[in-house]
């Protein structure tokens, strides 16, 4: 498979970043709260200063918006976007379900994503290039063909906000009875598996468009669908998401518009 210049560095900064990641992980480093009330630690900065060092090197004309270090030259038409640690709890409490998030967006389109996950297992990267097809750890990948609800399994991440609707609520919880299975994988793993035709439906809230961004395109490189709970493309103002196999995402968004 050919490499874009692009998917090239953002995949060399994903390294980078991992050699900061692995350096710092399991070795009971400080925590601050930001004003959000969310954690960083010296790792987020570090992970994200050496992300931005390979693709500020290989493209200065880029704009930039990481989750640590905030924006610069937010109006260039190509801005990368960059979550260093997606999932700063796990990563303090010491399990392995956070990952670095790496997306590139031209004129507003997301056009390249790469999800890298070192601490689970052996490690595990997907990455995706709009009209190039997704991978996870060079392989491609598909989703599944799944359309029958009694056939699918559905995962849920950050429902705090579905329980504040009664309605949504209860038409999530009929969704809940109608699927094969309910789990709640969470973070960029129930993505991975959505992309790679394991689980077939994914409702989250409370959300970022630096949590979701790259992990969009690797879903909708797949062959699945993402989108807002209104059925909208993704923005940078996004806060809650529908990703799917395609097949069920009709299904996904009637219970949460």
């Amino acid at each position: 498979m050919s490499q874009s210049p692009f998917l090239k560095a953002a995949i060399e900064a994903a390294k980078a970043g991992e050699q900061v990641i692995r350096h710092y992980y399991q070795t009971n480093i400080g925590i601050t709260i930001k004003a959000d009330r969310t954690p960083v630690t010296v790792a987020d900065v570090e992970t994200e200063q050496a992300i931005k060092a390979v693709l500020t090197q290989s493209f200065p004309d880029h704009g930039f918006y990481g989750e640590e270090t905030g924006r610069s030259h937010a109006d260039a038409d190509y801005v990368w976007l960059v979550d260093p640690i997606d999932g700063t709890k796990s990563f303090v409490r010491e399990y392995p379900f956070f990952s670095t998030q790496i997306a590139l967006m031209h004129r507003g389109e997301l056009i390249l994503g790469v999800s890298n996950a070192p601490a689970f297992g052996a490690g595990e990267m997907a990455w995706a290039e709009r009209g190039q097809g997704a991978f996870l750890d060079g392989r491609p990948i598909r989703v599944s063909d799944i359309e029958a609800p009694d056939q699918a399994t559905l995962s849920l991440g950050n429902i705090k906000t579905l329980t504040q609707d009664a309605e949504r609520w209860a038409r999530t919880g009929e969704l809940i009875r109608s699927v094969s299975r309910i789990r709640g994988y969470g973070d960029f793993y129930h993505y991975h598996l959505l992309a790679s035709g394991r689980i077939d439906m994914v409702i989250e809230s409370d959300v970022n468009i630096l949590d979701v961004a790259a992990l969009s395109v690797i879903v909708s490189e797949a062959g699945g669908c993402f989108t807002q709970h209104d059925g909208s493309p993704l923005g940078l103002d996004t806060t809650a998401v529908v990703a799917s196999n395609g097949r069920l995402h009709p299904l996904a968004l009637a219970t949460v518009r």
